[in-house]
């Protein structure tokens, strides 16, 4: 039989949450199910049943599937039931042998809300993920119960990843002491964005920049067109920070200030924007601006195609642990279209996967 890379040592560790001697459908067999269903273009567990049934006999090829194809209140009954937590861990540690080396490369983590997730009076599943713009690939996720608890769960996801020698940018909401000493114990530098939620320290940086001239500041200008806009970046790095580091203790590594001024102009109207951030990373104003960019990677590249492509916000995968669950799966599906490296779009690999079994298997071996 065939089978996906790394897949048998993704779940081998999983505890199956079923009584064993009641257990006709392999959790191992469930998993490779849902993962072909959802590259393949599936979107529920109804859709993955109708595919499974279709396609069994390519399936054979993968796995046993000895006793068929397991029905979909089987399939939600143990997304339902499995423990989420070795779930995660299990899906950072596969990422992390399908990145491989990640230094000097940015990891940007941020929350996304899946609307479709809410059931009744229960609130939408909130998940926290770590992404590399670099690779195009998801690295790792952890479940939030709102967006609000972002600043207690960020070091926990932390702590599954392996980050050495990578830069981790976060939005406002990340820009917290234990956060910034979780990512430098990490072996990793951070850049992190400002706004009112330090106390004065926004207010004393964005002081610090309007006053005056200082030394070691350098800067860099950048200019994109596209449909109609053109938008000017100002980036302005600086590292003359002893004042910064008296006044605000316990920032681990804390080594330069940045400011970002964007300038856009669309359809004869101008609007300006400014950011401000604060980094471990020393005086090179190319990295800090690569790092600043690519954060906006994890919103364009991930959470807007979870929402287009894989309908993400659509979803009705609701209950107990099923939505973190069958996020793992979405996370490690597009991992392995986005590892694949074909030219076509992501909604259309997901078609020809569907189609044509040999594309299928080189996405799953990729």
């Amino acid at each position: 039989m065939e089978k996906p890379t790394s897949f048998q040592s993704l779940v081998s560790t999983l505890e199956d949450p079923r009584q064993q001697m009641k257990v006709l459908y392999p959790l191992d067999e469930i998993l490779l199910l849902c993962l072909c269903g959802v590259v393949s273009g599936c979107d529920s567990f109804v859709d993955i049943v109708e595919y499974g049934t279709e396609k069994l006999k390519f399936l054979r090829r993968l796995a046993k599937f000895r006793h068929g194809i397991p029905s979909h209140d089987t399939l939600s009954t143990v997304f339902r039931a499995l423990d989420p937590e070795p779930f995660n861990a299990a899906f950072a540690q596969w990422a992390a042998d399908l990145s491989g080396c990640i230094d000097g490369m940015v990891v940007a983590v941020d929350g996304k809300t899946v609307r479709g997730s809410k059931a009744g009076g229960t609130t939408p599943l909130h998940l926290i993920s770590a992404y590399c713009d670099d690779l195009r690939l998801v690295l790792g996720q952890r479940a939030s119960t709102h967006k609000k608890n972002e600043i207690k769960d960020i070091p926990k996801l932390l702590d599954l990843l392996y980050l050495k020698g990578a830069i981790v940018t976060t939005d406002a909401m990340g820009c917290q002491r234990a956060i910034a000493r979780k990512i430098r114990d990490k072996g990793a530098d951070y850049v992190l964005a400002l706004k009112g939620n330090q106390g004065n320290l926004c207010e004393d940086v964005t002081l610090w920049f309007d006053e005056r001239e200082h030394s070691n500041t350098v800067s860099l200008q950048t200019v994109d067109g596209d449909k109609g806009r053109i938008e000017t970046r100002s980036y302005t790095q600086c590292e003359d920070l002893d004042w910064l580091r008296e006044r605000h203790q316990g920032w681990a590594g804390l080594t330069s200030i940045g400011r970002v001024i964007s300038t856009r102009e669309v359809d004869g109207k101008t609007t300006m924007q400014t950011r401000y951030f604060i980094s471990s990373l020393p005086l090179d104003v190319n990295r800090f601006a690569h790092a600043v960019r690519s954060h906006w990677g994890i919103e364009n590249r991930l959470h807007w195609v979870l929402d287009m492509t894989f309908r993400d916000d659509d979803s009705r995968v609701r209950a107990d642990q099923a939505p973190k669950n069958f996020a793992v799966i979405k996370h490690m599906a597009m991992n392995l279209l986005n590892k694949a490296k074909d030219k076509k779009s992501l909604r259309v690999m997901r078609k020809k996967a569907g189609w044509n079994n040999r594309f299928l298997l080189q996405i799953l071996t990729a």
